[in-house]
């Protein structure tokens, strides 16, 4: 280990060291700083100042008056966060089989991330052998049906989708905020959005929100597919279906109608 204190960390360096601290809290319970310096190979004074950075965020707590440190709530909010992403997926995984399987089209499932939507499921139908897989993708709210449902029906989602450019993708995507803002309000009224290649040439999509138990939007499904088969009117004759297939996610998920 050194003997002297690290010299300037980068902030990446940083990061990687405040990490392998919370795992070594998570695998060892709890450790006092010349343990953790130990595990970490840096100085205890290094050791001391990732802690207390980690503490005044809450992600690390001390235990009594021991010089011992173990991981603090705010840990519990982050996971809590991660398992009701996983919940929606599992719970809404039947209903999406099921469109997936009555449209043949792709069906994914978005989640609202910052000034993005991710995509966290997806299900290919049978007319998608080779389709791509959006799931971990990170796509603009401007742009795709499930950005706009989020917008649409989250003013937190809105406002951030609102607050930088709107970047324009093809000659369809809509980058007038004015124009934008009457679409999420027209959206809002129907409860579902339709995008003909504002993202990709070529791509056409519908979705729906998903609602928890709260009765609070907290996903949207949509289906997804080449504009040659999901034509403007095969995007009106399955957008009931996409909507059902949305309120039977929101049941799984305790909504009651």
């Amino acid at each position: 280990m050194s003997g002297t204190p690290d010299a300037r960390p980068s902030p990446v360096q940083s990061v990687d060291r405040a990490v392998t601290v919370l795992e070594v809290l998570a695998e060892l319970g709890e450790a006092g700083v010349t343990e953790i310096s130990q595990r970490l190979d840096v100085h205890k004074s290094t050791a001391f100042r990732l802690v207390t950075a980690l503490e005044a965020r809450g992600l690390v707590e001390q235990v009594g008056d021991r010089g011992k440190y173990r991981l603090g709530l705010a840990v519990v909010r982050l996971a809590g966060a991660v398992s009701d992403q996983l919940d929606v997926t599992r719970r809404a995984r039947p209903a999406c089989e099921e469109l997936a399987a009555t449209t043949g089209e792709t069906v994914n499932v978005a989640l609202p991330d910052g000034d993005a939507a991710i995509n966290v499921d997806q299900v290919r139908g049978s007319s998608t052998v080779a389709a791509r897989n959006w799931v971990g993708e990170r796509t603009p709210l401007h742009a795709t049906s499930s950005g706009k449902v989020l917008m649409a029906f989250c003013p937190p989602v809105r406002a951030a989708g609102l607050a930088g450019r709107l970047r324009r993708f093809t000659d369809a995507t809509t980058t007038r905020r004015r124009d934008l803002e009457e679409a999420l309000d027209k959206i809002a009224v129907d409860g579902f959005a339709a995008t003909r290649e504002e993202l990709e040439v070529g791509l056409n999509a519908v979705a729906a929100p998903v609602r928890g138990a709260d009765g609070e939007v907290v996903a949207a499904l949509s289906v997804s597919g080449p504009s040659h088969r999901l034509t403007a009117e095969r995007l009106r004759e399955i957008t009931p279906a996409v909507v059902a297939a949305a309120d039977r996610a929101s049941a799984a998920l305790g909504r009651r109608v």
